[in-house]
Protein backbone atom coordinates (compact mmCIF):
# COMPACT_ATOMS: atom_id res chain seq x y z
CA UNK A 1 0.00 0.00 0.00
CA UNK A 2 1.36 3.80 -1.02
CA UNK A 3 0.62 5.14 2.27
CA UNK A 4 0.83 8.63 1.21
CA UNK A 5 -2.38 8.50 -1.18
CA UNK A 6 -4.50 6.66 1.38
CA UNK A 7 -6.52 9.33 4.19
CA UNK A 8 -5.87 8.89 7.56
CA UNK A 9 -7.19 9.75 11.04
CA UNK A 10 -5.18 9.65 14.16
CA UNK A 11 -6.86 7.69 17.28
CA UNK A 12 -5.99 6.99 20.90
CA UNK A 13 -6.75 3.30 22.26
CA UNK A 14 -7.19 3.49 26.11
CA UNK A 15 -9.04 1.40 28.37
CA UNK A 16 -10.72 1.88 31.71
CA UNK A 17 -10.08 -1.42 33.82
CA UNK A 18 -10.20 -3.07 30.49
CA UNK A 19 -13.48 -1.40 29.55
CA UNK A 20 -11.61 -0.13 25.96
CA UNK A 21 -12.50 2.53 23.77
CA UNK A 22 -10.95 3.95 20.96
CA UNK A 23 -10.84 7.77 21.21
CA UNK A 24 -10.99 10.64 18.29
CA UNK A 25 -9.92 14.73 19.21
CA UNK A 26 -12.76 15.66 16.77
CA UNK A 27 -11.35 19.59 17.43
CA UNK A 28 -9.83 19.03 14.06
CA UNK A 29 -11.59 15.76 12.71
CA UNK A 30 -14.66 17.71 12.74
CA UNK A 31 -16.94 14.54 12.32
CA UNK A 32 -20.64 15.28 12.12
CA UNK A 33 -23.14 13.12 14.14
CA UNK A 34 -24.65 11.55 11.15
CA UNK A 35 -21.74 9.85 10.54
CA UNK A 36 -20.95 8.67 14.39
CA UNK A 37 -22.75 5.58 14.68
CA UNK A 38 -21.09 4.18 11.46
CA UNK A 39 -17.59 5.39 12.13
CA UNK A 40 -18.10 3.27 15.65
CA UNK A 41 -19.59 0.16 13.93
CA UNK A 42 -16.33 -0.30 11.57
CA UNK A 43 -13.58 0.95 14.00
CA UNK A 44 -15.03 -0.40 17.51
CA UNK A 45 -15.00 -4.03 15.13
CA UNK A 46 -12.86 -6.36 16.47
CA UNK A 47 -10.34 -8.24 13.63
CA UNK A 48 -11.54 -5.92 10.76
CA UNK A 49 -11.36 -2.43 12.82
CA UNK A 50 -9.35 -1.23 15.56
CA UNK A 51 -11.55 -2.98 18.01
CA UNK A 52 -13.22 -1.72 21.19
CA UNK A 53 -16.09 -1.65 23.44
CA UNK A 54 -16.90 2.37 22.32
CA UNK A 55 -16.09 5.15 20.21
CA UNK A 56 -15.33 8.34 22.36
CA UNK A 57 -15.08 11.88 20.30
CA UNK A 58 -13.96 14.63 22.18
CA UNK A 59 -15.30 17.89 21.23
CA UNK A 60 -14.85 21.79 22.20
CA UNK A 61 -17.83 22.85 24.69
CA UNK A 62 -20.11 25.30 23.29
CA UNK A 63 -20.47 28.69 24.32
CA UNK A 64 -21.80 28.74 27.71
CA UNK A 65 -22.08 25.35 28.26
CA UNK A 66 -21.14 24.46 31.98
CA UNK A 67 -18.14 22.23 30.96
CA UNK A 68 -14.27 22.54 29.75
CA UNK A 69 -15.54 19.76 26.69
CA UNK A 70 -17.83 17.59 25.52
CA UNK A 71 -17.57 14.21 23.82
CA UNK A 72 -19.91 11.93 21.89
CA UNK A 73 -19.98 8.38 22.72
CA UNK A 74 -21.17 5.69 20.48
CA UNK A 75 -21.03 1.79 21.68
CA UNK A 76 -19.70 -0.53 19.49
CA UNK A 77 -22.85 -1.24 17.77
CA UNK A 78 -23.45 2.18 17.03
CA UNK A 79 -25.84 3.25 19.26
CA UNK A 80 -25.62 6.36 21.44
CA UNK A 81 -25.13 5.83 25.07
CA UNK A 82 -25.82 8.88 27.56
CA UNK A 83 -23.08 8.13 29.95
CA UNK A 84 -20.06 5.54 30.67
CA UNK A 85 -18.16 5.59 33.49
CA UNK A 86 -14.86 3.82 32.45
CA UNK A 87 -15.23 6.02 29.35
CA UNK A 88 -15.66 9.22 30.90
CA UNK A 89 -12.23 8.51 32.80
CA UNK A 90 -10.44 7.57 30.26
CA UNK A 91 -11.93 10.88 28.23
CA UNK A 92 -10.50 13.13 31.25
CA UNK A 93 -7.36 11.89 31.12
CA UNK A 94 -7.06 12.42 27.56
CA UNK A 95 -8.68 15.67 27.50
CA UNK A 96 -5.92 16.48 30.53
CA UNK A 97 -3.31 15.21 28.13
CA UNK A 98 -4.15 16.99 25.54
CA UNK A 99 -4.39 20.30 27.00
CA UNK A 100 -8.51 20.54 26.41
CA UNK A 101 -8.79 20.78 30.49
CA UNK A 102 -7.08 21.21 33.81
CA UNK A 103 -6.49 18.04 36.34
CA UNK A 104 -9.79 18.88 37.82
CA UNK A 105 -12.45 19.64 35.08
CA UNK A 106 -15.77 19.39 33.77
CA UNK A 107 -17.11 16.71 30.88
CA UNK A 108 -20.56 17.45 29.38
CA UNK A 109 -22.21 13.95 28.85
CA UNK A 110 -25.83 13.22 27.66
CA UNK A 111 -26.58 12.76 30.80
CA UNK A 112 -25.10 15.96 32.21
CA UNK A 113 -21.78 17.46 33.61
CA UNK A 114 -19.87 14.77 35.00
CA UNK A 115 -16.76 16.00 37.31
CA UNK A 116 -13.41 14.99 37.20
CA UNK A 117 -10.07 14.80 38.73
CA UNK A 118 -6.75 13.31 37.19
CA UNK A 119 -4.07 12.05 39.24
CA UNK A 120 -1.19 11.63 36.22
CA UNK A 121 1.30 10.60 38.91
CA UNK A 122 -1.02 7.12 39.64
CA UNK A 123 -2.77 6.88 36.44
CA UNK A 124 -5.72 7.18 37.90
CA UNK A 125 -9.31 9.41 37.39
CA UNK A 126 -11.85 9.91 40.00
CA UNK A 127 -15.53 11.31 38.54
CA UNK A 128 -18.64 12.74 40.00
CA UNK A 129 -21.43 10.82 38.46
CA UNK A 130 -24.59 11.93 37.74
CA UNK A 131 -27.60 11.83 40.44
CA UNK A 132 -28.84 7.76 40.48
CA UNK A 133 -32.28 7.95 39.97
CA UNK A 134 -35.47 5.16 39.41
CA UNK A 135 -33.93 2.94 42.48
CA UNK A 136 -36.15 -0.17 42.45
CA UNK A 137 -35.38 -3.56 44.97
CA UNK A 138 -36.54 -6.81 45.02
CA UNK A 139 -38.79 -7.38 41.85
CA UNK A 140 -39.21 -11.22 41.28
CA UNK A 141 -39.13 -11.53 36.82
CA UNK A 142 -39.34 -15.02 35.16
CA UNK A 143 -36.62 -15.01 32.77
CA UNK A 144 -36.78 -17.83 30.64
CA UNK A 145 -38.51 -19.97 32.90
CA UNK A 146 -36.27 -19.41 35.93
CA UNK A 147 -37.06 -16.90 38.39
CA UNK A 148 -34.77 -14.01 39.64
CA UNK A 149 -35.27 -11.23 41.80
CA UNK A 150 -33.64 -8.25 40.05
CA UNK A 151 -33.00 -5.27 41.46
CA UNK A 152 -32.56 -1.88 39.49
CA UNK A 153 -31.13 1.85 39.24
CA UNK A 154 -30.34 4.38 36.73
CA UNK A 155 -26.66 5.77 36.90
CA UNK A 156 -26.15 7.84 33.94
CA UNK A 157 -27.82 4.88 31.92
CA UNK A 158 -29.93 1.77 33.44
CA UNK A 159 -28.13 -1.00 35.30
CA UNK A 160 -30.71 -4.14 36.56
CA UNK A 161 -28.24 -5.97 39.44
CA UNK A 162 -28.62 -9.81 40.77
CA UNK A 163 -26.89 -11.71 43.36
CA UNK A 164 -27.12 -15.10 42.10
CA UNK A 165 -25.17 -17.75 43.42
CA UNK A 166 -22.18 -19.41 41.62
CA UNK A 167 -21.21 -15.89 39.83
CA UNK A 168 -17.80 -17.48 38.89
CA UNK A 169 -19.70 -20.10 36.27
CA UNK A 170 -22.83 -18.23 35.72
CA UNK A 171 -23.32 -17.87 31.98
CA UNK A 172 -24.09 -14.69 31.84
CA UNK A 173 -24.43 -14.05 28.02
CA UNK A 174 -27.29 -15.69 28.16
CA UNK A 175 -28.65 -14.99 31.06
CA UNK A 176 -27.68 -11.24 30.21
CA UNK A 177 -28.93 -11.19 27.24
CA UNK A 178 -32.55 -12.65 28.07
CA UNK A 179 -32.74 -10.09 31.06
CA UNK A 180 -31.20 -6.73 28.55
CA UNK A 181 -34.34 -7.57 25.98
CA UNK A 182 -37.08 -8.23 28.94
CA UNK A 183 -40.53 -6.69 28.41
CA UNK A 184 -39.82 -5.10 32.00
CA UNK A 185 -37.22 -2.88 30.70
CA UNK A 186 -38.22 -2.22 27.27
CA UNK A 187 -38.30 -0.35 25.08
CA UNK A 188 -34.65 0.99 25.73
CA UNK A 189 -33.31 -2.25 27.29
CA UNK A 190 -31.09 -2.24 30.15
CA UNK A 191 -27.69 -3.15 31.32
CA UNK A 192 -27.18 -6.26 33.44
CA UNK A 193 -24.83 -6.92 36.69
CA UNK A 194 -24.31 -9.93 38.38
CA UNK A 195 -22.71 -9.20 41.45
CA UNK A 196 -21.09 -11.56 44.83
CA UNK A 197 -20.84 -9.40 48.04
CA UNK A 198 -17.04 -10.48 49.52
CA UNK A 199 -17.10 -8.35 52.63
CA UNK A 200 -18.55 -4.91 53.75
CA UNK A 201 -16.41 -2.80 51.53
CA UNK A 202 -15.74 -5.16 48.91
CA UNK A 203 -17.54 -7.37 46.22
CA UNK A 204 -16.76 -8.83 42.94
CA UNK A 205 -18.94 -8.19 39.40
CA UNK A 206 -19.69 -9.01 35.65
CA UNK A 207 -21.49 -7.42 33.98
CA UNK A 208 -23.34 -7.58 30.55
CA UNK A 209 -23.74 -4.35 28.30
CA UNK A 210 -26.07 -3.43 26.40
CA UNK A 211 -24.86 -1.86 22.96
CA UNK A 212 -21.71 -4.12 23.15
CA UNK A 213 -24.06 -7.29 23.51
CA UNK A 214 -21.63 -9.12 25.82
CA UNK A 215 -19.93 -9.59 29.42
CA UNK A 216 -17.22 -6.71 29.48
CA UNK A 217 -14.08 -6.66 31.76
CA UNK A 218 -15.63 -3.89 33.36
CA UNK A 219 -18.56 -1.19 33.65
CA UNK A 220 -18.07 2.03 35.88
CA UNK A 221 -21.74 2.82 36.03
CA UNK A 222 -22.40 -0.94 36.67
CA UNK A 223 -20.24 -0.56 39.48
CA UNK A 224 -21.50 2.74 40.55
CA UNK A 225 -25.32 0.48 39.88
CA UNK A 226 -24.27 -2.38 42.24
CA UNK A 227 -22.90 -0.63 45.22
CA UNK A 228 -25.92 1.80 45.06
CA UNK A 229 -28.02 -1.24 45.39
CA UNK A 230 -26.28 -3.48 47.78
CA UNK A 231 -26.33 -0.63 49.80
CA UNK A 232 -29.59 0.06 49.85
CA UNK A 233 -30.34 -3.73 50.84
CA UNK A 234 -27.87 -3.24 53.81
CA UNK A 235 -24.99 -5.18 52.50
CA UNK A 236 -22.05 -2.72 52.34
CA UNK A 237 -20.89 0.05 52.94
CA UNK A 238 -20.35 3.65 51.42
CA UNK A 239 -16.84 2.87 50.39
CA UNK A 240 -16.66 0.09 48.46
CA UNK A 241 -13.71 -2.04 46.42
CA UNK A 242 -15.59 -3.46 43.02
CA UNK A 243 -13.35 -6.70 41.78
CA UNK A 244 -14.50 -6.62 37.69
CA UNK A 245 -14.25 -9.73 35.58
CA UNK A 246 -10.62 -8.57 34.56
CA UNK A 247 -9.48 -8.68 37.54
CA UNK A 248 -9.16 -4.97 38.07
CA UNK A 249 -10.42 -2.89 40.92
CA UNK A 250 -12.86 0.22 40.80
CA UNK A 251 -13.42 2.40 43.78
CA UNK A 252 -17.28 2.93 44.33
CA UNK A 253 -18.00 5.83 46.94
CA UNK A 254 -21.35 7.10 48.00
CA UNK A 255 -21.69 10.61 50.07
CA UNK A 256 -24.75 11.98 50.55
CA UNK A 257 -26.39 10.86 47.45
CA UNK A 258 -23.10 11.53 45.13
CA UNK A 259 -22.03 8.53 43.73
CA UNK A 260 -17.68 8.67 42.82
CA UNK A 261 -16.00 6.02 40.46
CA UNK A 262 -12.22 6.10 40.64
CA UNK A 263 -9.70 3.47 38.93
CA UNK A 264 -7.08 3.53 36.23
CA UNK A 265 -7.46 4.88 33.07
CA UNK A 266 -5.06 3.66 30.78
CA UNK A 267 -3.22 4.62 27.09
CA UNK A 268 -2.11 1.48 25.13
CA UNK A 269 -1.02 2.82 22.19
CA UNK A 270 -1.88 5.69 19.41
CA UNK A 271 -2.24 5.52 15.88
CA UNK A 272 -3.58 6.28 12.48
CA UNK A 273 -6.77 4.69 10.94
CA UNK A 274 -6.38 4.15 7.11
CA UNK A 275 -9.99 5.15 6.81
CA UNK A 276 -10.70 3.67 3.37
CA UNK A 277 -9.79 -0.30 5.06
CA UNK A 278 -12.51 0.06 7.42
CA UNK A 279 -14.65 1.80 4.33
CA UNK A 280 -15.19 4.94 5.69
CA UNK A 281 -14.82 8.63 4.04
CA UNK A 282 -13.71 11.89 5.42
CA UNK A 283 -16.47 14.38 5.84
Amino acid sequence: MNTSTHPTVPFFKMHGSGNDFVLLDNRSLGLPREAMAQWARRICRTAFGVGADGLILLNRAPAGAPADYVWDFYNADGSRAAMCGNGSRCAARLAYELGMAGREHVLGTDAGPIRARVNPQAGTVRVQLTPPHGLTLDTALDVDGRQCTVHFVDTGVPHAVLFPEGLAALDVRALGRALRTHPHFAPAGTNVNFARVDAPDAMTLRTYERGVENETYACGTGAAATVLVANALGLVGEEVRVTTSGGEVLQIGLENGTVFLEGPAVTTYRGEMFLDSLGLTLP
